[in-house]
């Protein structure tokens, strides 16, 4: 939208070149000042949201400049200013993320997201006990917050409060039983501690509350592998890297919070020849012509 920017510049210029006299303009200023600013505000806030759709599908390069110019056309609303923070954190520019986010705190200090989306600020930038802090404070106005209770307990977990992560991912999931991320990542640490039973029961929970979750899928068919039941592990891996092939890399996995265990059993069965032919079957399958 860089033109548009140019645009209210030029017609700004304009209006200077043809005031006609200082008594005159300073009648006429106030009133027409009044309309511009509501006209801008609701481009502003139409701006908004077309950068919130195009971010929805990942348009994020053409969402950027949208959200910035919707800051600049309406400045005093958090929402506008969390929206361009949250695209700026998926572009990693933490510090312009931060600064944006902290303009929304200071417009309205009661909006629980824009806490979360500090938390993740310093999550990403692995300052755990910064995170630990925005996200309890974001609970303390939305505390039946899934996604908060569930970002809370990531903290934790790489702070290594097991038992506090735990206890996160489960108040998560009382509030909303199909929240199948925390069942995963407390099948993570159970399998971290050696309780392979136990994480298999989480994995498997996690997939029945959601068929095309391809990290508990994974992490089931790894686990059933590594303790003896081959077939199944190996059909069930399969099927997760048909789902999405990101999980045969294992430093997106350690991204998700695997640990070291799983990890080691994991980089054994993406070793396997069945497992490693996944990826060549898909290329072979979209490379195929169309009946």
């Amino acid at each position: 939208m860089p033109k548009y920017v140019r645009l209210i510049s030029l017609l700004m210029v304009c209006s200077l070149w043809s005031m006609p006299k200082a008594a005159d303009a300073q009648a006429l200023l106030p009133h027409t000042l009044q309309l511009d600013a509501a006209k801008l505000e609701k481009q502003g806030l139409s701006l908004a949201q077309e950068a919130a759709q195009l971010a929805q599908f990942q348009q994020i390069d053409l969402a950027l400049p949208r959200a910035r110019l919707a800051t600049q056309l309406a400045p005093k609303n958090d929402k506008v200013w969390l929206l361009l923070g949250g695209l700026q954190l998926q572009t990693k520019e933490f510090d312009a993320a931060i600064a944006s986010l902290k303009k929304a705190q200071s417009i309205n200090p009661k909006n629980a997201d824009v806490l979360f989306a500090l938390g993740s600020a310093n999550f990403r930038q692995q300052k755990y006990e910064a995170s630990v802090v925005n996200y309890q404070e974001g609970l303390k106005l939305k505390p039946n917050d899934p996604e908060g209770l569930f970002d809370l307990g990531n903290a934790y977990y790489l702070l290594g409060r097991l038992p506090d992560a735990i206890a996160q991912y489960n108040q998560a999931v009382s509030q909303d039983k199909k929240f199948w991320p925390a069942l995963n990542n407390i099948g993570l640490i159970n399998y971290e501690q050696g309780d392979i039973a136990e994480a298999i029961k989480r994995w498997q929970s996690a997939v029945t509350l959601d068929k095309q979750a391809a990290e508990p899928l994974l992490a089931l068919a790894v686990a059933l592998y590594t303790k003896g039941d081959s077939q199944q592990g190996i059909t069930l891996g399969e099927a997760a890297l048909r789902m999405d092939q990101r999980y045969g890399n294992l430093d997106f996995l350690k991204e998700n919070l695997w640990g070291d265990r799983l990890l080691a059993d994991t980089k054994k069965f993406l070793e396997l020849p069945r497992i490693q032919a996944v990826p060549q079957q898909r290329e072979n399958s979209s490379s195929s012509p169309k009946q």
